[in-house]
């Protein structure tokens, strides 16, 4: 469990920083742990041993099996909901439990992250933008909608421009890990993009960019660059520590997108990755420029 938790640290923007209060801390933490576990499972990248499988009531083999694995965790999924077989039976979904109660959160979004991983079995190209664009309704804006919902801050508009941040997030985090994903046999570099610019998987596996895919992730950046200037209205529709919470989410992003710009566009020979001081420089500028509002 700790393991899983541990990974908060390497994401783009802060999961659940010491300023916000205990009970939102442990909140984020959960439906961390949760969207960090269901990813691992889809991954193959679970501890060795097969723990997490007995846990889950299976074999120590089924490791291997991520779609049996998926079902597996969906059950104890909706064990979290109260279906009649018990109490969950792993631990990050037990403690996941009691925030569902105290929060009154839904299963929609949890289910749409397993449903993510389910089709990272079967899907490992996308022909268009739009085809990458409803991925992302699965396996990125599900996170968004939880952080508003156990902050009791949830409203259309908030949730229509926390899905565009969460959907630039993701398409962040596909741009600079084009390598590890071309490693698990997935690309999600859309294929009418790759034809227009002229980009082969072949060009994607050698050890530096060459000009055309270098062109083509400045492409993919600005499309996220663009759906981030969602950001700054939605941090400037709260108050208080959620406001800093979500500049972190976004200035994350935008810190991340000018690691990969600084790198010249070259994500192959491994993920640009923002700097600490360049976060908080981006945090503070979603801060200046995000409307205040009441």
């Amino acid at each position: 469990m700790s393991a899983t938790l541990d990974k908060a640290a390497a994401e783009n923007f802060p999961v659940a920083p010491a300023f916000l209060p205990r009970a939102w801390r442990d909140g984020l933490m959960a439906v961390y742990g949760y969207a960090r576990l269901v990813d691992d499972i889809g991954d193959g990248d679970l501890a060795p041993g097969g723990r997490d499988a007995v846990l889950l009531g299976l074999d120590p083999a089924a490791t291997d099996d991520r779609l049996a694995m998926l079902d597996a965790f969906e059950t104890d999924l909706l064990r979290v909901f109260g279906s009649s077989d018990g109490p969950p039976r792993h631990p990050l979904l037990l403690a996941l439990q009691p925030v569902v109660r105290d929060h009154g959160l839904t299963p929609e979004p949890f289910l749409g992250l397993v449903e993510a991983n389910r089709q990272d079995q079967h899907v490992t190209r996308y022909e268009s933008y739009a085809d990458l664009v409803s991925y992302c309704e699965l396996s990125a804006n599900p996170v968004g909608r939880l952080v508003l919902s156990l902050t009791g801050t949830s409203t259309p508009e908030r949730v229509r421009r926390s899905d565009a941040v969460c959907t630039a997030l993701q398409i962040v985090e596909h741009v600079q890990d084009v390598a590890e994903d071309l490693g698990r046999d997935r690309i999600y570099l859309p294929a009418e993009d790759m034809r227009r610019f002229h980009v082969s998987e072949a060009d994607l596996a050698a050890p530096t960019a060459g000009a055309s895919v270098r062109a083509l992730v400045a492409f993919e950046s600005q499309r996220a660059r663009e759906l981030l200037e969602e950001g700054p209205p939605l941090v400037g529709s709260v108050h208080g520590r959620l406001r800093l919470l979500l500049a972190g989410f976004v200035g994350g992003g935008r810190a991340a997108l000018r690691a990969v710009t600084a790198a010249g566009f070259d994500v192959l020979p491994g993920p640009p990755r923002p700097t600490k001081p360049g976060l908080l420089r981006e945090v503070a500028a979603v801060l200046r420029t995000a409307p205040r509002k009441g």
